[in-house]
């Protein structure tokens, strides 16, 4: 962590120290706090320029103070932050042991060690040049406190924040045992019926789903996904939520189940953007494609969420493909996807299904085409579509199979015959319901009008 960061988390602690501390009055101290409150502020002040001439006044006020007061704290905590930064990870480490023994006395509320935990762990995780041994121990000292002192929040949060380090750090084996202990606090929580509880739970449930996705376990991928879609009593952060959907949709699309991927990638999107993540963008991609392969005609654009995406610079060739697929324009959908080549093949999760968008978009056009039509010859479709004889007829064999054409193909003058397209006659679709509907209005008024033959004759009988 670079030294505007420390400084940063410093003026953080100053600014709480009104909120987060319990006070006792004690005028007999007044004068003492103010000395070390006075020595504190002295030793930030050369902090940047000299650490360790720093450092030896951060100690003197720990040694004077003995931790009876919140400046002894925070010049404890002062000091781990600067043994860190010069690299003294051991004696940094015993300090922090130091800390966390002290974060029982009565003049810390709650919230702020854990929040003086979360700053010091995050300092930690971040010196990329501490072996992950070592950084492991920082988190095993806290958890071993935590469960002493039976604190499950705390015991549960930091379990969290070290999965996400070895998460990002692609330390698989560690997350796993990490992720080990956590299920087995979370799901053997007494109180599993608190929201406290469901949310912890999609949490772990976030944090599986990415490191089965990163190890390519497609089978753990849905099974706990289908747990994470059963957790009902819950308020999970919109980002754990957007990561929950964007995987499980991921997993449909694998699966080529457009529709239930479209569903996954649209709830992933609103969560996402709930959040303030820019992931929103990568996931409204994701979106796009998976409704142009449910082959909808539906414009995402339309929608109130989607609209003010709809001409950013990074979703504008994603734009452009679905308005060439809107209007079955399989030439310009594929000049796109070469002009913007880079764009496309960027993601690797979006190269692996253009062949597929492609696919479909070729199938849209032939059932428009061939709508009008008793038969229709290949070599006509294919110069069409510029692809081969022998691919058109691999498309219309899949869609006479998939009942999407009821007809037949003549292999020997390459011909389609065609008894009925599946894409619907509107026209004639029309005239049935039109007809449909007078015979029902004819039906009701000869039923009014009965009633009133009825209605008479009771009238001329009284």
């Amino acid at each position: 962590m670079s030294d505007d960061e420390f400084m940063m988390d410093d003026a953080l602690d100053d600014d709480e120290q009104d909120y987060e501390f319990e006070f006792e009055d004690d005028e007999d101290m007044d004068d003492q706090n103010a000395d070390v409150e006075n020595k504190y502020y002295n030793a930030k002040v050369i902090k940047a320029d000299n650490p360790r001439d720093a450092l030896r006044e951060f100690r003197d006020i720990v040694h004077q103070d003995q931790i009876q007061s919140e400046w002894g704290f925070k010049a404890l905590k002062q000091q781990i932050k600067l043994l860190l930064s010069l690299g003294q990870y051991d004696d940094a480490l015993n300090e922090y042991a130091h800390l966390v023994r002290c974060t029982e006395k009565s003049f810390l509320s709650f919230n702020y060690v854990e929040k003086s935990i979360n700053t010091i762990l995050d300092c930690a995780s971040t010196v990329l040049e501490m072996p992950c041994d070592k950084i492991e121990a920082w988190y095993e000292v806290t958890k071993r406190t935590a469960l002493a002192r039976n604190t499950e929040r705390l015991y549960t949060k930091v379990c969290i924040k070290h999965a996400y380090l070895w998460l990002s750090r692609h330390e698989w084996h560690r997350l796993s045992l990490v992720l080990g202990d956590l299920r087995a606090n979370v799901l053997s929580d007494k109180q599993s019926d608190t929201q406290i509880h469901g949310t912890n739970v999609l949490e772990l449930y976030s944090l599986e789903i990415q490191m089965y996705q990163q190890l390519h376990n497609a089978s753990m991928v849905k099974k706990v996904f289908l747990e994470a879609t059963n957790v009902t009593n819950a308020i999970p952060h919109p980002r754990t939520m957007g990561v929950i959907r964007e995987f499980g949709g991921k997993m449909y699309m694998k699966e080529k189940d457009w529709e239930a991927a479209q569903v996954n990638f649209f709830q992933a999107f609103r969560n996402y953007d709930e959040a303030g993540s820019s992931q929103r963008i990568q996931v409204l991609k994701y979106l796009v494609l998976a409704n142009m392969l449910m082959g909808s005609s539906i414009n995402l654009f339309d929608s109130q969420e989607t609209k003010p995406y709809k001409d950013d610079p990074d979703i504008v060739a994603m734009t452009a493909l679905m308005d060439a697929y809107e209007r079955r324009d399989v030439k310009d959908a594929e000049r796109i996807i070469s002009d913007h080549h880079y764009t496309f093949l960027q993601d690797t999760f979006v190269q692996q299904f253009i062949p597929d968008v492609i696919k479909e978009l070729r199938v849209q056009y032939i059932l428009n085409y061939i709508r009008p039509y008793r038969s229709v010859r290949l070599d006509r479709l294919a110069s069409m579509l510029d692809i081969r004889i022998d691919e058109v007829e691999a498309l219309l064999v899949m869609l006479i199979l998939d009942g999407r054409i009821d007809g037949a193909l003549d292999g020997m003058h390459h011909v389609l015959q065609i008894k009925h397209a599946s894409t619907p006659n509107h026209s004639q679709d029309m005239q049935h319901a039109l007809h449909h509907w007078s015979k029902q209005v004819h039906a009701l008024a000869l039923a009014i009008s009965h009633k009133q033959v009825v209605a008479k004759r009771l009238v001329r009988t009284k």
